[in-house]
């Protein structure tokens, strides 16, 4: 670690959570109502997308169209809708290993603790509703900022300087993820980044990805010392 870390911007799923398939379902829920269509989500879109990229891909494939606005908005609206929905009625939602340990030790140590995620802004808490872990975040990067998980991430580094009233450096930042486009904004961004093989990605594979630590979950020990 080149510094002490004073924030640390953790992904949502596949890093905190897994919702068992309950974005994709809310999706098609959207879908079908609106358009009598069953709109295979996963067939149009990869992990890391933002939901206004999934929207987008997904309307075009299954309608032949880009969507007018007024279409668009009635789509997030309903998939907004369904998805509070999904993710409580989610027989497979689960929080993953260390995270609700984790993060009350954070906070208590002073910490900031923040989002990026390619979930729209109401998405993400709705995700992280049901597991009671809204209240650990207090700033974030969300997809209804932008499509691109790198501004995604200076975003949330640029509102953690507004909460803290200060000037957050680079090497203070850390971002803690679960896959190599994670890792990607992070390096980009300019900050280290933390990868956790609790999902899709193994550790060989986030190691090849670039990832400056790899931990098999968040059970293990973070690689830089907590506070005091």
């Amino acid at each position: 670690m080149t510094s002490d870390k004073v924030a640390i911007l953790f992904d949502i799923d596949g890093t905190l959570i897994v919702t068992d398939g309950a974005g994709s379902t809310s999706w098609s829920m959207a879908f079908k109502e609106i358009y009598n269509i069953d709109a295979q989500i996963d067939r149009y879109s990869d992990i890391g997308m933002t939901d206004p990229e999934v929207a987008r891909r997904t309307f075009e494939a299954v309608i032949g169209r880009a969507p007018t606005k007024a279409e668009f908005s009635r789509l997030l609206e309903r998939r907004m809708h369904y998805l509070t929905e999904s993710v409580q009625d989610s027989k497979g939602y689960h929080v993953l290993p260390g995270v609700e340990d984790l993060l009350p030790k954070l906070i208590a140590q002073g910490y900031l603790l923040g989002l990026v995620t390619g979930n729209l802004e109401a998405a993400a808490h709705i995700k992280l509703h049901r597991a009671s872990l809204n209240r650990f975040f207090s700033f974030g990067g969300y997809g209804s900022d932008s499509p691109s998980r790198t501004e995604l991430t200076i975003l949330a580094m640029r509102r953690a300087n507004v909460i803290y009233g200060g000037s957050i450096t680079h090497d203070e930042f850390i971002a803690i993820g679960d896959t190599p486009n994670d890792i990607i904004a992070a390096h980009e961004a300019g900050i280290e980044c933390i990868a956790v093989a609790s999902h899709k990605y193994d550790v060989d594979t986030l190691k090849a990805a670039g990832a400056d630590f790899v931990l098999a979950s968040l059970l293990d020990e973070l690689p830089f010392k907590l506070k005091m």
